[in-house]
């Protein structure tokens, strides 16, 4: 069967569910490259779905499946077994002391739906602050903390959800204010609407699908000031920050803050369906008093356990940790010099790995421009690379740039040639 057939074949069964499909179709994956049925490599700097941060189909990652599943994949979801307890063992030594109780689940949504459950049940609150521009997930609660887009059209979302201003140096809200006066100003809009109630603020460490804003360093802990006083519970989300993609074994590590609740997800299971959630002993006693309930069908499975274990092992055993900080030096000198050569360029930022690169019409009103912003993406996968952006109202097109941490030198070197190709031929087409 041609691409051609089975293109056609997707685009008359398979419900669209954000966007256009990409027409590029993927046979098989390895390293940094996904291949179609003729053999055509990508080079994909997204690590998927910013997920496989060992790259795809990494041996070790399939030692593990094979010989997991010949053994051990499914059980009744109040059944532990080993695989459990030893990832369990690995995520609390990898975390600060207080951080001692984990629980599994399966995707990032899924987490964040139990970190604010269970916030709310700690606190016996149940408002939810926020930042705009953020993406925790697209189930109930989750949607409802999630300010990047997907809200309209489906009635009321989940009370009690309120959201201030996403810190962001390059665009600020309003011309002239700091980030410390918009998060001022936003959490004394949280206090004005508040009933008293509050029960977490979750956050993004770096708000990845709301254009890889990094936080200056002394926003997370300015923002979880007021909880200490309110008694609402931090939650950081580290679905694509987690495990050293930003330089840091979790990028919370920079800003010397410890939450209530941590959730994992994405680069726990290197790609693979596999999410955590992280809280305290005192937490998670208060909560399992109060009846806590989170059971769902693949709750602490002993198959994507194992293949989180094995994540973190290669990890600490390849140095992949520091290689972000080394790979993402590399890959942002790239990104740099390409700002250098185009004007359409307006910001490049990030952490580690994962990188931003924000296109406007011109750098002095700094104006979107995401039609350029597609044009250049569709450039790039015909010269084949893949790239993600982000088009917001209000901001331009920004790509989000996400080598797995496995990324080869001359890989990087590849990927930047690329992009400068493509940016040469849309702009001298316009």
């Amino acid at each position: 069967m041609s691409g051609k057939q089975s293109r056609d074949r997707f685009e008359r069964h398979l419900i669209r569910y954000g966007g256009s499909f990409s027409p590029f179709l993927v046979e098989r994956a390895e390293g940094s490259w996904v291949y179609d049925r003729d053999g055509r490599g990508v080079l994909d700097f997204t690590s998927g779905q910013m997920s496989a941060i060992l790259g795809h189909s990494h041996p070790d990652i399939v030692r593990t499946v094979r010989e997991q599943v010949g053994k051990l994949d499914h059980l009744f979801s109040l059944m532990l077994s080993t695989p459990v307890v030893a990832l369990a063992d690995a995520l609390t030594a990898a975390t600060p002391p207080a951080l001692d109780k984990v629980m599994l689940l399966s995707t990032g949504a899924e987490s964040n739906e139990a970190a604010l459950k269970m916030a709310r049940l700690a606190t016996g609150g149940h408002e939810v602050v926020g930042f705009a521009q953020s993406w925790h997930g697209m189930t109930g609660g989750a949607a409802a903390a999630t300010y990047t887009g997907g809200r309209r059209g489906y009635g009321p979302a989940a009370n009690a959800g309120m959201a201030i201003f996403a810190p962001n140096t390059y665009r600020p809200a309003f011309e002239g204010a700091s980030w410390q006066d918009e998060l001022d100003y936003g959490f004394d809009l949280v206090d004005r609407q508040s009933t008293g109630a509050l029960a977490a603020f979750i956050a993004e460490p770096v708000l990845s699908a709301g254009g890889v804003l990094v936080p200056p360093p002394r926003v997370l802990r300015r923002a979880q000031a007021p909880s200490a006083r309110s008694g609402h519970a931090p939650i950081l989300d580290e679905a694509q920050t987690g495990l050293g993609r930003t330089g840091t074994m979790f990028a919370f590590e920079r800003d010397g803050v410890v939450p209530d609740i941590l959730t994992l997800s994405k680069t726990l299971g290197a790609g693979l369906p596999l999410a955590a959630v992280i809280t305290s002993s005192e937490i998670e006693a208060r909560c399992h008093e109060r009846g806590f309930l989170f059971i769902t069908t693949h709750v602490n499975d002993p198959l994507p356990a194992a293949i989180g274990s094995t994540v973190l092992e290669v990890i600490a055993r390849d140095g992949l940790v520091a290689r972000a900080n080394e790979a993402g030096a590399r890959l942002r000198a790239g990104l740099e010099e390409l700002a250098r050569e185009f004007e359409c360029i307006g910001d490049v930022r990030g952490r580690g790995l994962l990188l931003g690169l924000e296109i406007v019409a011109d750098r002095a009103s700094k104006r979107p421009d995401p039609a350029l912003g597609a044009a250049i993406t569709n450039a790039a996968l015909e010269r084949g690379l893949s790239m993600n952006i982000v088009n917001l109202p209000e901001m331009g097109g920004v790509f989000r740039i996400a080598p797995p941490l496995t990324v080869f030198d001359q890989e990087i070197d590849l990927g930047i040639e690329m992009m400068a190709d493509a940016f040469r031929s849309v702009l001298a087409a316009t």
